[in-house]
């Protein structure tokens, strides 16, 4: 019998109970928030994916229920069903009740695993009102059912015959109310966009996501070109500068990698990379050997064919990856995980893994392909000269004298402390707007930088460009945090960046321009929660001696509905900022007590990068089609 058919009782590993799961389920699934409740989806979808990624499932369907139940069915091998031998339980009790028991920790079950924790059916079970389980294997249909929290409701059984050749598991499952209180509602998009993540990342799977809750609405999700037509969506409203989606695969000592990229004509990189179907965000030792071997590799080019002399400086990662889109995927039989989130690939052995197999394919590409070589290179190049030109910009942000400077000509108003912890500066548009809020702050926490005008669209210019802007200089000494590869976080010098535009059409664009600008040149800012978007009223409403502040227009007429019958109060309606005196700002806007400020996110850095685009690129149609499509939400739109 093949070593990799081999699945039966044996396979299953028991390492300890499950005693602790309902009593601290953050300890297992993070959180349980709405993040957590989709977790315990993700634990029953990565067993379906083992069981393709031992090459023996095709199908995955994935069904939202009326009761927003989850329904995960696999045309896998089917789980074990004899007794086994460390429990004296069934394989499948076993698997649903014990804490890390399953096949992938030995035994001939898997030879890679999805998954970070492995802790999978068992916390699912637990954290549930109830679960089901049916299999069918060897031409037999097999049931159990546990509720109350993982305790089984009967033995399993078997309850029918089916065709011999078929062969799967599916699971259905409720969760728990009483340990997800704040919500045990399914997003649809959040599970959309995982499940066609996973389809991306294993090719020729195919994914099938369907809601029957009110209006039922499915997605069917297959690519048998995997990572290739990833990095083509990726690249969907960009403008590739050459043909066809650049691929390399390899296997070295049972490790498998994959990469596809393409160069487009933008200035920013995106890079992202996975171990074993996780996006491993902080990067790690898989993107380290690839990200050198590029750099390496495109300089020899350069040098050997003479686009570099000999007396020219070398082109560095930041050069070599500029516009370019890479997706790098990691098959690995033994992970090791590490950084703040457990998102960082920590394997030594893999760095030199991914160099030997990225070399062996990009040198042989730019061998075969001079003409899309030039044309890779001829971008390195260039990103290289504005590189040197920023460099000298960057001088005009770093004088000593830069800060005092700015506070002279009056475009900063700083604040007396230096603790940046409790240090704010907003940014505002306008000196009339800069003027109400100079006198509405309090001096020692909140610093004032008004803005002249828009600042540079930085979505279609380098960074280079960007530093010729006055204003954008201007916030990058008042930061203190430098940009670019100089960029240092430890040196900001406040800890909330607050954005208070007005409340119209103009003051959303300003307000779009200083976050792309954020997300592009500074995005550590933003990924550590440091961006804040102030709220101010749309109204003042004075009744008698009440004088109340509202946002919107239907919190103004839920205000008058609350009124007596006869009730006449003013109604006044703030046009901007700058028609605020410094009391109304104060209270409203500056002051703890009643602002209300929302922080900005960046929860996903590809559907960031992709809105970005979608907004401020050269192509017009994505962003009217965006436009269209968020209209009625433009009110609570979140970046």
């Amino acid at each position: 019998m093949d070593e990799k058919k081999h699945y039966d009782d044996g396979d299953i590993q028991v390492l300890e109970g499950l005693e602790a799961v309902r009593k601290r389920p953050g300890m297992y699934i993070g959180t349980t928030s709405e993040k957590g409740l989709h977790h315990l989806v993700w634990e029953i979808v990565d067993n379906a994916i083992d069981e393709a990624l031992a090459g023996y499932c095709d199908d995955i369907e994935v069904i939202i229920g009326k009761g927003n139940t989850i329904t995960v069915k696999d045309d896998g091998r089917g789980m074990p069903t004899g007794i086994n031998a460390k429990t004296g339980l069934s394989t499948v009790e076993t698997i649903f009740t014990v804490l890390h028991a399953g096949g992938k920790f030995g035994g001939g079950g898997y030879k890679v695993s999805g998954g970070l924790h492995g802790v999978g059916a068992s916390v699912v079970n637990a954290l549930s009102s109830w679960l089901e389980v049916t299999i069918y294997r060897e031409g037999k249909i097999y049931y159990q059912k546990f509720q109350n929290g993982g305790k089984p409701a009967d033995e399993l059984k078997e309850i029918g015959k089916c065709e011999e050749n078929r062969t799967g598991t599916t699971v259905t499952f409720k969760a728990d109310p009483e340990i997800f209180t704040e919500t045990t509602i399914y997003n649809y998009d959040t599970l959309a966009k995982r499940l066609q993540e996973l389809a991306f990342l294993n090719k020729g799977i195919r994914i099938l996501l369907r809601d029957e809750r009110e209006e039922e609405k499915k997605e069917e999700f297959l690519y048998n070109g995997g990572i290739i037509e990833y990095v083509k969506m990726l690249n969907k409203n960009k403008t590739p500068i050459h043909a066809e989606v650049i691929y390399f695969e390899g296997t070295e000592d049972g490790i498998e990698l994959e990469v596809a990229m393409q160069y487009n004509d933008s200035y920013n990189a995106n890079v992202y990379s996975f171990t074993n179907n996780i996006n491993t965000y902080e990067g790690g030792t898989h993107e380290d050997g690839v990200k050198r071997a590029l750099t390496r590799i495109i300089n020899n080019y350069a040098r050997t064919n003479k686009i570099l002399k000999d007396n020219d400086e070398a082109l560095t990662g930041e050069d070599v990856r500029e516009g370019l889109t890479m997706i790098i995927s990691c098959k690995h039989p033994n992970p090791q995980f590490e950084g703040q989130t457990k998102t960082k690939l920590g394997n030594a052995e893999v760095r030199k893994i991914a160099d030997d197999v990225f070399s062996e394919g990009f040198e042989r590409f730019l061998m075969e392909n001079p003409n899309e070589a030039k044309i890779i290179i001829d971008k390195a190049t260039t990103a290289a000269r504005a590189r040197l030109a920023a460099k000298k910009a960057r001088e005009l942000t770093r004088r000593k004298t830069a800060l005092d400077s700015i506070n002279t000509l009056g475009k900063l108003a700083d604040c007396t402390s230096k603790d940046a912890s409790i240090s704010e500066i907003f940014i505002v548009e306008g000196d009339s707007a800069g003027g109400s809020a100079k006198s509405a702050r309090i001096p020692k926490t909140q610093a004032i930088l008004p803005l002249r005008g828009k600042i540079l669209n930085v979505e279609k210019a380098r960074l280079d460009r960007a530093l010729s802007n006055e204003e954008i200089r201007t916030m990058i000494t008042a930061f203190g945090t430098g940009i670019g590869d100089e960029f240092d976080l430890e040196k900001l010098r406040y800890h909330k960046i607050v954005i208070m535009t007005d409340a119209d059409v103009d003051g959303s664009h300003i307000r779009i321009l200083l976050l792309t600008l954020f997300y592009r040149f500074f995005r550590p800012i933003v990924e550590q929660g440091y961006v804040y978007a102030a709220q101010p009223p749309l109204y003042k409403v004075v009744y008698g001696k009440n004088i109340k502040y509202v946002l919107t227009d239907e919190e103004l007429a839920e205000y008058r509905a609350s009124l007596p019958p006869n009730a006449k109060p003013i109604v006044n309606r703030f046009k901007g900022l700058g028609e605020m005196d410094a009391i109304d700002l104060r209270e409203t806007t500056m002051h703890n007590e009643h602002r209300v400020l929302k922080r900005i996110t960046v929860e996903d850095a590809m559907e960031a990068d992709k809105v970005f685009t979608d907004l401020m690129g050269e192509d017009v149609l994505p962003r009217k089609e965006f436009i269209e499509k968020n209209a009625v939400f433009v009110e609570n739109l979140d970046i």
